[in-house]
C-alpha cells in the first residue's frame, strides 16, 4: 500500500488491510525482486534490498515469502522482470500525486494510470512539478491497542528515532532515512510487531478541500492502489478526521 503518513489516511489504510493484505504482498514481492535484479541477492550488499526486507518484514510476510522473491530477483526461481516508473499528476484542487509503477508491461501501465486519472478527474503533470512538494522519511506505524506510545517510544528513540506519536489508535515512528533501518531492527529486537515500515515520500504540505471534493480524489487514489502495476501513491491531501471512502 502507499505510504501515507497522515492520521486519517493511516485509519483508512489500517481497515481495509486484511482485504487488501495478498495484492500488498504481490506489490512487496515484486519490490524485493527488482531490488535483488538490480543490486545483487545479498541485503549486506545491497541497500535498496535491505530496505525492501525491512518493508516486508514491517508488513509481516512470512520469510519463505521473501526468500522466493528474492531468488526470483537474482534469477535462481523463475521471475519476470519489471520497470519502473514514477508519474507526476494532480487529483482535483490542486492535490499532488506520486505514483509509483513496478511493470512488466509499460505501455499498460501508462495507459491504465492515464484512464484513471482522466475518470477521475485527475490529469499528468510536468516532471519535478509534485516531486518538489515532498520529501523522504522512514515511517513505521504500529498497533495503539497492542503497545503504549511510551513502551514503543523508549526503543524508537533509543534507535535513532525523531518523533513517536499516538492518534486514532495508531503508533506512529517517524525518522530520517538514513536511521529507518536502526530504528526498525530495534524495534524488532524488542519483539513489538509492526503494522507497516517504509522509507515513504511525506507532503511538505497538504492541500484542504471540502468533504465531496475529498471522497472523489480518495477514489481515484483507492483505484491507482488497487491496479496491479502501481506500487505506491503518495499524495498531499488533508484527509479529515474519520473520513472513509466507503
Amino acid at each position: 500500500m502507499s505510504g501515507h503518513s497522515k492520521w486519517a489516511t493511516i485509519k483508512h489504510a489500517k481497515g481495509a488491510a486484511d482485504a487488501k493484505r495478498g495484492q500488498m504482498f504481490t506489490k512487496l514481492i515484486k519490490e524485493i525482486s527488482i531490488a535483488a535484479r538490480m543490486g545483487g541477492g545479498s541485503p549486506e550488499a545491497n541497500p535498496r534490498l535491505r530496505t525492501a526486507i525491512l518493508k516486508a518484514r514491517g508488513a509481516n510476510m512470512p520469510k519463505d515469502n521473501i526468500d522466493r522473491a528474492i531468488k526470483k530477483g537474482t534469477g535462481e526461481l523463475e521471475g519476470v522482470n519489471y520497470e519502473e516508473l514514477t508519474y507526476e499528476a494532480y487529483a482535483g484542487g490542486g492535490v499532488g500525486l506520486l505514483i509509483e509503477v513496478l511493470t512488466d508491461n509499460k505501455n499498460r501501465a501508462a495507459a491504465d494510470v492515464r484512464n484513471i486519472l482522466t475518470r477521475g478527474g485527475g490529469e499528468l503533470a510536468k516532471a519535478g512539478s509534485v516531486s518538489r512538494l515532498f520529501r523522504r522519511q522512514g515511517i513505521i506505524t504500529l498497533d495503539g491497542d497492542k503497545y503504549t506510545e511510551d513502551q514503543v517510544m523508549e526503543a524508537a528513540i533509543d534507535g535513532g528515532a525523531e518523533d513517536v506519536a499516538l492518534q486514532d489508535g495508531i503508533i506512529e515512528v517517524t525518522s530520517s532515512p538514513e536511521d529507518f533501518e536502526a530504528v526498525m531492527e530495534v524495534l524488532s529486537a524488542k519483539n513489538f510487531e509492526t503494522m507497516s515500515a517504509e522509507i515513504s515520500m511525506v507532503a511538505e504540505a497538504e492541500v484542504s478541500l471540502d468533504n465531496d471534493a475529498v471522497a472523489k480524489a480518495m477514489r481515484m487514489i483507492d483505484r491507482l492502489e488497487e491496479n496491479d502495476d502501481v506500487q505506491n501513491v503518495y499524495h498531499n491531501l488533508a484527509v479529515p478526521e474519520g473520513f472513509t471512502s466507503e
